[in-house]
C-alpha cells in the first residue's frame, strides 16, 4: 500500500491518544510470563507486542517473530531459562541477517545450550531451556541494550540471580534503567554500580497492576509535525514528565527546534514557539538512537543543518537506517553524508515534490518522513509497515486534517 500525503493545514490543533510504549509492553509481557499474577494495562497494540504475546502464551516448537527485533532478543533469554522447553527461534529474511551471537554467547556463560540452524551468529537458533545455577556474565557494554535487558529480565528467576559485568562504554543507558525500574516496581532487588549490574533472585512477586506509559518514540512524529507547522498545539496522552523511556529526551532536543512542551494530568501539550531563531543543531544520540530519523527529517523540513552522532546501533535495526536515510533524503534533494555512527545534513531550503520514500520494512522510515507533507506532497511506499509499532498512525494524521490517499 503506497500513500500520497499532503495538506493545506498549517495550523495544527488536536488531541491524540498514543498507544502504550512498545518497549515497556514487551518487557512487562515477559515479566508477566515469569510472574503470572501481575496484570497489565494500556499495553501497546503494535505488531511487535502481539508477536511477543503470542510466543509467550503459545506452545509451538517453531517461534516466528517476523520483524520483531526486541522479541527475538527477549524471547531468546526467556526460552533459554525455561527448563525443559525446546524451541527454534526464527524470523523474517531481515531478522536472519541481524546478529544474535553476543546474546547467545552471554547465555552460554550461564551454561545454556543454543545452536545455529543456518549461519553462525544469526537466527534461526535452536534453544534447549534448562535450569540455570551460574550467575556471572561478562558482556561488551557498547552493544544493543536489548541484549542486556534480555538477561536482566529473566535474572530474578535464576536460582542465584545475575551479576552482569559490562566492559567498555555503555550504550543506551536509559533502556537499561527502564528495565531495572520495572523490576524494582515488582520489588525485585537490583543494583547498578559502575559497570556492574546485579539482579537478585525472587521466586514470587505480589499481585499488582502495571500501567504502561504511552510510547515516546511514537510521540516523536508529533514533535516533528509541530516543529514544521506554521502554528501548532497538539496534546498527547498518556505521558509522564519523569518518564522511564529514554526517548523522553525529545522534550529537550525539540526545544532547540522550536517546540515547547508542558505536562498536566498525564498529558503533554506541544506548542510551536513563535519567532524562534533556528540554526544548525549538534545532537549526541547514543541514548536515543531511535529518534534520529525523525530529527533529521525535521531539520530538512526546517531548512537547517544537523550533525547527529552516537548512531552505531542503527546499522543493525530493521534495515541499515543510516544508509536508508542517506538514500531517501538524497532523493528529496538533501545534501547528506553518513559514517558508521554519525549523520550530517547540510542546510538547504529546497525539497523535491512527490518523491516516493522507500520504507525498507522499517516502521520508523514511514513515520519519520510523513511530517514533510506539511512542506511538500510526499509518497510513502509500503505504508502498512507502521503497524509494527503504531497501527493507528495514519488515522491520527487524518484527524489533524492531512489528506491521505492510496495510490
Amino acid at each position: 500500500m503506497n500513500l500520497l500525503l499532503q495538506t493545506t493545514q498549517h495550523n495544527l490543533q488536536g488531541q491524540i491518544a498514543v498507544t502504550g510504549s512498545k518497549s515497556e509492553t514487551n518487557r512487562l509481557l515477559l515479566l508477566k510470563a515469569l510472574f503470572p499474577n501481575i496484570t497489565l494495562a494500556n499495553t501497546s497494540n503494535s505488531d511487535d507486542s502481539e508477536v511477543m504475546q503470542k510466543a509467550l502464551i503459545g506452545n509451538d516448537e517453531i517461534v516466528d517473530i517476523h520483524h520483531a527485533g526486541t522479541a527475538m532478543r527477549f524471547l531468546t533469554a526467556y526460552f533459554a531459562v525455561n527448563e525443559g522447553r525446546e524451541v527454534v527461534m526464527t524470523g523474517s529474511g531481515r531478522m536472519q541477517e541481524r546478529p544474535i551471537k553476543i546474546l547467545v554467547e552471554a547465555l552460554g556463560q550461564l551454561g545454556v545450550e543454543i545452536s545455529y540452524e543456518k549461519e553462525e551468529g544469526y537466527p534461526p537458533i535452536r534453544i534447549k531451556g534448562k535450569k540455570v545455577t551460574a550467575s556471572k556474565v561478562t558482556l561488551a557494554a557498547n552493544v544493543s541494550s536489548q541484549y542486556i535487558s534480555a538477561l536482566l529480565l529473566v535474572a530474578s528467576k535464576l536460582e542465584n540471580g545475575l551479576e552482569l559485568t559490562l566492559e567498555g562504554e555503555i550504550t543506551s543507558i536509559p533502556y537499561i534503567k527502564m528495565t531495572l525500574a520495572l523490576l524494582n516496581d515488582l520489588d525485585i532487588q537490583t543494583s547498578f554500580e559502575g559497570n556492574v549490574i546485579k539482579v537478585y533472585p525472587k521466586a514470587e512477586v505480589e499481585t499488582k497492576e502495571m500501567v504502561v506509559e504511552s510510547d515516546w518514540s511514537s510521540a516523536s512524529y508529533f514533535f516533528s509535525l509541530v516543529a514544521l507547522a506554521d502554528t501548532a498545539s497538539i496534546t498527547l496522552s498518556s505521558y509522564k514528565e519523569n518518564s522511564l523511556q529514554g526517548d523522553s529526551e525529545l522534550v529537550s532536543l525539540y526545544e532547540k527546534l522550536g517546540v515547547q512542551t508542558t505536562f498536566q494530568d498525564n498529558k503533554m501539550t506541544l506548542v510551536k514557539q513563535e519567532n524562534f531563531k533556528y540554526g544548525t543543531v549538534n545532537f549526541e544520540l547514543n541514548n536515543t538512537p531511535d529518534i534520529a530519523q525523525t530529527i533529521v527529517v525535521t531539520c530538512l523540513g526546517l531548512g537547517i543543518g544537523c550533525h547527529l552522532t552516537g548512531l552505531h546501533t542503527l546499522k543493525i535495526k530493521e534495515t541499515d537506517r543510516l544508509e536508508a536515510l542517506r538514500i531517501e533524503l538524497t532523493k528529496l534533494g538533501a545534501n547528506i553524508s553518513v559514517t558508521n555512527d554519525s549523520l550530517t545534513l547540510v542546510a538547504s531550503e529546497n525539497i523535491n515534490h512527490n518523491v516516493k520514500i522507500g520504507t525498507y520494512n522499517d516502521h520508523r522510515m514511514a513515520m519519520a518522513f510523513a511530517p514533510l507533507a506539511l512542506k511538500v506532497p510526499i509518497i510513502i511506499e509500503d505504508a502498512e509497515v507502521v503497524s509494527k509499532s503504531y497501527p493507528d498512525f495514519w488515522n491520527d494524521l487524518k484527524a489533524l486534517d492531512f489528506q491521505i490517499s492510496e495510490l
